[in-house]
C-alpha cells in the first residue's frame, strides 16, 4: 500500500553547554525546551522531532560522545520508518545581532581560548586524512531555500559561510562528514544571544526553521 503526502522526516537537534566567555548558552536552553514547546504548538504534517541533545562544548576529548549521538540517528526506528534524517546542529554566536545559516564547514581547528575540557588547538585538521586546512565541507541541505523560508516568515536571518574556527566549526565538519557516509543531512545555525533577540522570538524562529529544513532539504 502506498502512503500519502511526503516521505516523513526525523529532524534531531543538538546545542551546547556554556564555554568561555559565555556562561549560559541559549542553544541548550532551546533544546532542552524544544519537545515541549512543539507539543504544544504542533509540527508540520510529516515532521518528526527525534532526539534533542546538548554537547560538551568541546572537541577531540568529546568525540567518542558526539558518534554516539550521531549514532543515535541511525536506530532502526528511524530506518523502519523509512525517514529522512536531517541533523540541525545549534550554536551561538554572542557578538551576532540576527541568525545565521551556516552553509559550510572547514578542515581547521583553530581554538582561541581552550574548549571546556582543555584542548586548544592551533592550524590543526579536524580529519588529518581529508587534507589541506583550507578544504570545505557543504551541507546538502538547500540553505538559499532555508533562508528564504525564514525570511517570508519574518525572521532576521543571513547566510554564512564561516562557521568560526572553534567547536561550531569542528562538530559541523565531523557531522557533515558522517552524514555523507549515511545518507543523512546535515545543517548548523549560529542563535544570538538571549539579550540580543529573545527566548521565545528564538523558540519559534527554531519551529520555523524545523518547518523549512524539512521541506526543502
Amino acid at each position: 500500500m502506498g502512503s500519502e503526502g511526503p516521505k516523513s522526516v526525523t529532524i534531531h537537534v543538538t546545542g551546547f553547554k556554556k564555554f568561555q566567555g559565555v556562561a549560559e548558552n541559549p542553544t541548550e536552553s532551546i533544546v532542552n525546551n524544544l519537545k515541549k514547546y512543539v507539543e504544544k504548538k504542533g509540527l508540520p504534517p510529516g515532521v518528526q522531532l527525534g532526539s534533542c541533545l546538548v554537547l560538551e562544548t568541546a572537541g577531540v576529548n568529546a568525540l567518542p560522545m558526539l558518534y554516539k549521538v550521531l549514532q543515535s540517528g541511525t536506530s532502526s526506528q528511524n530506518s523502519l520508518n523509512d525517514d529522512r534524517v536531517i541533523w540541525l546542529h545549534l550554536g551561538v554566536n554572542s557578538g551576532a545581532l540576527k541568525f545565521a545559516i551556516e552553509r559550510q564547514a572547514v578542515n581547521e581547528a583553530t581554538f582561541r581560548c581552550p574548549d571546556e575540557l582543555g584542548w586548544q588547538p592551533q592550524q590543526m585538521p579536524i580529519i588529518p586524512g581529508d587534507g589541506a586546512l583550507n578544504l570545505a565541507r557543504k551541507t546538502s541541505c538547500s540553505a538559499e531555500a532555508i533562508l528564504q523560508h525564514l525570511k517570508n516568515k519574518g525572521h532576521d536571518v543571513m547566510m554564512s559561510d564561516d562557521a568560526g574556527r572553534f567547536v561550531c566549526n569542528y562538530v559541523y565538519y565531523h557531522s557533515l562528514r558522517f552524514a555523507e557516509e549515511k545518507g543523512h543531512k546535515s545543517l548548523f545555525v549560529h542563535v544570538p544571544l538571549f539579550s540580543r533577540i529573545n527566548e521565545e522570538t528564538q523558540m519559534q524562529f527554531i519551529l520555523a526553521l524545523l518547518e523549512a529544513v524539512a521541506s526543502t532539504c
